[in-house]
């Protein structure tokens, strides 16, 4: 056979060639792959496309899932806040929180979506301390990086090498297999970026902030809307007490319009988020209104209501759901030469119109005044209402949003059901109840049927173009295999370094895995590089899940490079890093990474 291994070599040769010149996308590469081997006759058809019915990509797809669903619920939004208020305006100690709080949110939802999430609050902590965000960022994905290595699920390339294990009939990792190993490289990595890597990186310790877009107070200013909120609680005997929020009268007869109510639940406060006219008011509910008309005072002493405080904390709690858009009409729309009353706005889109502007004019009288193509409406509603107009566009086009809307958790009155769904996966998986494809695909399903997100967006949170690179990739290990290419690859290298040790061997393994996840993608590296490792440790008659933990760890160990990862792909134009940075700040950082796993690993899995 030795064309055909001949010819997988070359496969795989032409892939790194074009992985690295980023010509093409990485997932086109993966099909190309899919192609040459299935036309070749090297695979069959039916083997070429295993890898698109192979248990991790259905695991991959799953855990992206809920990871949106974490996302949603405000989880990782309440963990920013506390950052925010712990971190005060140390830099180091803002620096270390964020490596420790990525890397603890990265195990346990997408690595590539925690970063997302926290690139808005370090923009926010730099716009409110005057530190240098470009010195934050990179942290932070290096932390997130980290997570890869804390957990099963933490990212693709440790259920690749899960996988590969138990193909070859050893035991796989357990969930929390990595964690010990994870835990010894975040406190060297905190260390490092501490002692060292702060020294390394670019740009000053502080700057003049600069305006991240307008916010809800600039978008209102706009609009030349003041902020009036107010907040009242309904007392036993008013008069509002078992009302219809339609027959209450706030908005025609005070011109207070209800933004929010707020309720006693089973879970705690329950909020109800622009309440529809058939509302039922209760005694001990809470009302937060918008006072158009500074008319606050004589309506609460008229229905028995008594004013409350409006702490800070209270109006972040409210900005995770309500929120504020600016839309435009749509040349065709139905709302054209209607009033805003007559065609019951807020009942048909669930949405308060706070202000209109025609031809940059503020609209007075504006919900009696019939509306013209073009006219630009604020409104204020429910963060996922607001996020229905970007694809209904057949009334309203979506025109701006406050910046506000990074910290938007659309379900978060549904964190609870989020953490429990959480917690039960991991602990079906650690228990062994169930192999780890079925258990998060059951955990997928059941942040859909808890209403954390709906079908529709549990298919747009999963990355197609991951799952296809995986897919396409996982044949070539049986092309290797199968063409007699692996055994060639096992014997040089037992042969070239087997008398040195195990230990020797699983630092070329590292470092061969890290340098390779430099210009592959890590998950095209974990597929790769897994079976030669297994391979190995079987032929000097060592611990295969030494070899296999050693390469796992080095997919995720990609600090050097910007086009590694995801993780810090997403920071490069925010922080507005060169290679030169990362490789600077990286390379010593993966070789410290390199020197820890080679010591710990032989503790955890004996040679």
């Amino acid at each position: 056979m030795a064309w055909e291994t001949n010819f997988v070599f070359a496969v795989v040769a032409a892939a790194a060639v074009l992985f690295a010149s980023g010509r093409l996308r990485f997932d086109a590469v993966a099909l190309l792959v899919v192609l040459a081997l299935a036309v070749s006759g090297v695979l069959t058809v039916r083997e070429a496309l295993a890898g698109f019915g192979d248990p991790v990509v259905v695991q991959v797809a799953a855990i992206l899932v809920i990871g949106e669903m974490l996302r949603r619920t405000g989880v990782a939004a309440a963990v920013g806040n506390w950052l925010t208020a712990r971190g005060g305006s140390s830099e180091r100690r803002i620096m270390a929180l964020l490596m420790l709080v990525s890397a603890g949110l990265g195990s346990v939802m997408n690595s590539t979506a925690v970063v997302a999430i926290l690139v808005p609050v370090v923009q926010g902590i730099a716009a409110k301390t005057r530190l240098n965000a470009t010195r934050l960022l990179l942290p932070m994905a290096f932390g997130s990086l980290i997570s890869g290595m804390m957990t099963l699920i933490a990212t693709t390339p440790n259920l690749v090498v899960s996988a590969e294990l138990e193909a070859a009939g050893y035991d796989a990792f357990n969930f929390f297999s990595f964690t010990p190993i994870g835990l010894a490289v975040l406190a060297v990595a905190v260390l490092y970026m501490l002692l060292v890597g702060r020294r390394l990186l670019p740009g000053a310790p502080t700057v003049e902030p600069r305006p991240a877009g307008q916010g809800m107070r600039e978008m209102m200013a706009e609009f030349g809307v003041p902020g009036r909120l107010r907040r009242a609680l309904v007392e036993s005997g008013s008069s509002l007490a078992g009302v219809p929020l339609g027959h209450s009268g706030l908005g025609t007869d005070h011109d207070l319009h209800v933004l929010l109510v707020e309720r006693a639940g089973l879970m705690g406060r329950q909020l109800a988020v622009t309440p529809g006219p058939e509302f039922e008011l209760r005694p001990g509910d809470v009302l937060v209104f918008y006072d158009r008309s500074d008319g606050f005072a004589t309506a609460a002493a008229d229905l028995g209501l008594a004013r409350q405080v409006i702490s800070d904390r209270q109006r972040q709690d409210w900005l995770r759901e309500l929120g504020l858009a600016s839309v435009l009409v749509h040349p065709e729309s139905q709302l054209l030469g209607r009033t805003i009353r007559s065609a019951g706005f807020r009942g048909r889109f669930g949405l308060q119109v706070l202000a209109v502007r025609r031809k940059g004019e503020r609209v007075e009288g504006f919900e009696d005044s019939r509306l013209r193509v073009g006219d630009a409406l604020l409104v204020t509603g429910a963060w996922r209402r607001i996020a229905r107009l970007r694809t209904d566009v057949e009334d309203l086009v979506l025109f701006a949003t406050p910046t506000e809307i990074q910290d938007a958790a659309p379900e978060v009155r549904r964190l609870p059901r989020a953490l429990l769904i959480l917690a039960a996966m991991v602990a079906v998986i650690v228990l062994g109840i169930l192999p780890v494809a079925p258990a998060v695909l059951l955990a997928a399903l059941a942040a859909v049927a808890a209403r954390t997100l709906s079908m529709e967006e549990g298919y747009r949170a999963i990355r197609w173009s991951s799952l296809v690179l995986i897919a396409g990739m996982l044949p070539v290990a049986a092309a290797l295999d199968k063409t007699g290419g692996t055994d060639l690859i096992v014997g040089a290298l037992v042969d070239a370094l087997g008398g040195a040790g195990p230990i020797v061997m699983l630092a070329v393994f590292y470092f061969l895995t890290a340098g390779l996840s430099l210009l592959l993608s890590n998950s095209a590296t974990a597929v790769l590089v897994a079976p030669i490792a297994v391979q190995a440790a079987q032929a000097l008659g060592t611990s295969p899940q030494a070899f296999a933990m050693t390469v796992a760890i080095a997919a995720s160990a990609g600090f050097a490079s910007p086009v590694a990862s995801p993780v810090c792909t997403l920071v490069v134009e925010p922080g507005g890093y060169r290679f030169v940075d990362f490789l600077r700040v990286g390379a010593p950082l993966m070789v410290l990474v390199g020197v820890v796993t080679v010591l710990v690993t032989p503790l955890l899995f004996p040679l």
